[in-house]
């Protein structure tokens, strides 16, 4: 089975996560092993406590997907206390340090 990594970038990608994306990983057929996912611009608002889809995420990072939001998108909004746990804070050099050795594709959503 294939390994992936996302960045989540699109103005879309709350719905692509929380409408495709996480259902299939919730029930077991999404078709590859997901190893992470990077969340930049607005998107770092999907990772947060609050939001009922963070908290699914929240949930999958327990079973080993690796979560991080970008560091500059983070703090330009003041999110930084409000992430879920699971969800790390950096750039992309540590995203890629994080999931590079254990993917097959980064895909870009």
């Amino acid at each position: 089975m294939k390994r992936v990594a996302y960045i989540v970038e699109s103005n879309l990608g709350s719905y692509i996560l929380g409408q495709m994306i996480v259902p299939q990983l919730e029930e077991g057929r999404h078709g590859v092993d997901v190893k992470g996912m990077f969340f930049i611009h607005d998107n770092v608002y999907i990772p947060m406590r609050d939001n009922p889809l963070g908290q699914r995420l929240e949930a999958l990072a327990m079973r080993g997907i690796y979560l991080q939001a970008c560091d500059q998108c983070v703090y330009m909004r003041n999110l930084a206390d409000k992430l879920i746990p699971s969800c790390k804070i950096g750039c992309f050099p540590d995203f890629y340090k994080a999931v590079i050795d254990h993917v097959d594709l980064v895909i870009t959503i």
